[in-house]
């Protein structure tokens, strides 16, 4: 991975529909040397795929809330499953600490994140937060320039 890589990266994450055409003039290359690169990002895992953001607020779903959960009643690999099965949360993360996981959820009303809450509460002690703003959201993620050396 070198500095073209970085600015690849960047590129495509800022507008992940660009056309090879379009990010080969962008990144003063040939289309080949583009295609090669972005193929060998792919195999390496460094990208994973494409997807597209949508508003959460836009179809609905106004409240984002965190929920955090600990004190589990249940082993993780079953709570892990029931959460999978939670249409409104679009996160979960077992971390480390007083509590076991961390999720991010979009419901639509107080009453639908009342009724998330009533059937997460029996595996766990949780906590809710609803968030009020975000800012920082869905920043671009770039190696650091001593991993760009090193690869």
């Amino acid at each position: 991975m070198d500095n073209i890589d970085r600015k690849m990266l960047e590129i495509l994450q800022e507008d992940s529909r660009i056309t090879i055409i379009d990010l080969a003039k962008k990144l003063n290359l040939s289309r080949p040397s583009v295609n090669e690169r972005f193929r060998r990002l792919q195999e390496k895992g460094i990208i994973e795929g494409f997807t597209a953001r949508i508003s959460h607020e836009k179809i609905g779903k106004g409240t984002l809330v965190i929920i955090q959960i600990g004190n589990l009643k249940v082993v993780c690999h079953k709570f892990e499953e029931i959460v999978k099965e939670e249409k409104a949360i679009l996160e979960c993360h077992r971390v480390t600490g007083s509590d076991s996981y961390f999720m991010k959820a979009v419901v639509s009303s107080t009453k639908e994140l009342e009724e998330l809450v009533d059937r997460l509460v029996p595996y766990g002690q949780l906590n809710t937060s609803v968030v009020l703003s975000s800012p920082v959201s869905n920043r671009t993620l770039l190696p650091e320039d001593e991993f760009l050396h090193k690869n």
